[in-house]
C-alpha cells in the first residue's frame, strides 16, 4: 500500500533561475513542510487501520516534484496490507483523503461542512478502480473538470494553516487551475 500526499506548491518559474528559486522556496519554506507533515502523520495513522503493526513507513518525505506549470512538495507513506483486511478496508479506513480534509480529519470535515456554501461534489472526491484480484488505485480529484448542462466548472484549492497567508492561498490556487484554464481557452 502506498499513499503519497502533495503539500506544498509553487508555481513554474518563466526562466531558469526563477524556476529554481521558486523550487528551493518551496523545499525550504518551514510552512509547507510542516503542512506535508502533519499530513503524513494523519495518513500514517489511516494506513495503520488496516496495514499490518509495524509495516507502515515513510520512505520519502519532502521530494520536489515538478510539473509543467508547478512545483510540489510530495512525501510517501507505505505499508502492508494485514492479512485479514483488503481494498474496501483500506478505502474505509483512509477514506476521504487526508490531503484534503485536514487534521484532525473529523473535526477539519466538520469546519469544511460549516464553511463551504456548497458540496464539493466531484472535486476532492476519489476516482478508482478495483480489479478483480482486488488490485486497486485511486487519485483525489483536485484539478479536474466537470462538464454538465452546457457548463464546465473546474476547482482548485489549497491549505489552510495558522500561518496562512490568504492572498498566497488565492494565488496557489490560481496557479493550480491555470492549466485547465488555459486548456479551456484553447479550445
Amino acid at each position: 500500500v502506498e499513499t503519497r500526499p502533495i503539500k506544498g506548491t509553487r508555481p513554474r518559474g518563466l526562466t531558469p533561475q526563477e524556476d529554481a528559486a521558486n523550487a528551493a522556496e518551496l523545499l525550504a519554506s518551514p510552512k509547507d513542510r510542516a503542512e506535508n507533515l502533519m499530513i503524513v502523520d494523519l495518513l500514517r495513522n489511516d494506513l495503520g487501520r488496516t496495514c499490518r503493526t509495524g509495516s507502515v513507513k515513510v520512505p520519502e518525505l519532502f521530494s520536489l516534484e515538478s510539473y509543467p506549470n508547478v512545483h510540489h512538495l510530495v512525501s510517501s507513506v507505505t505499508g502492508e496490507l494485514a492479512d485479514d483486511k483488503d481494498a474496501l478496508d483500506l478505502i474505509a479506513g483512509s477514506f476521504p483523503g487526508g490531503s484534503i480534509t485536514g487534521a484532525p480529519k473529523i473535526r477539519a470535515m466538520q469546519i469544511i461542512d460549516e464553511l463551504e456554501p456548497t458540496r464539493r461534489g466531484l472535486y476532492c472526491g476519489s476516482l478508482l478502480y478495483l480489479d478483480v484480484r482486488g488490485e486497486m488505485d485511486s487519485s483525489i480529484a483536485i484539478r479536474s473538470l466537470l462538464v454538465k448542462d452546457g457548463q464546465v466548472c473546474c476547482w482548485g484549492g489549497g491549505g489552510i494553516v495558522a500561518d496562512s497567508e490568504w492572498q498566497a492561498e488565492y494565488q496557489e490556487s490560481m496557479t493550480k487551475v491555470r492549466v485547465l484554464l488555459e486548456t479551456l481557452e484553447g479550445l
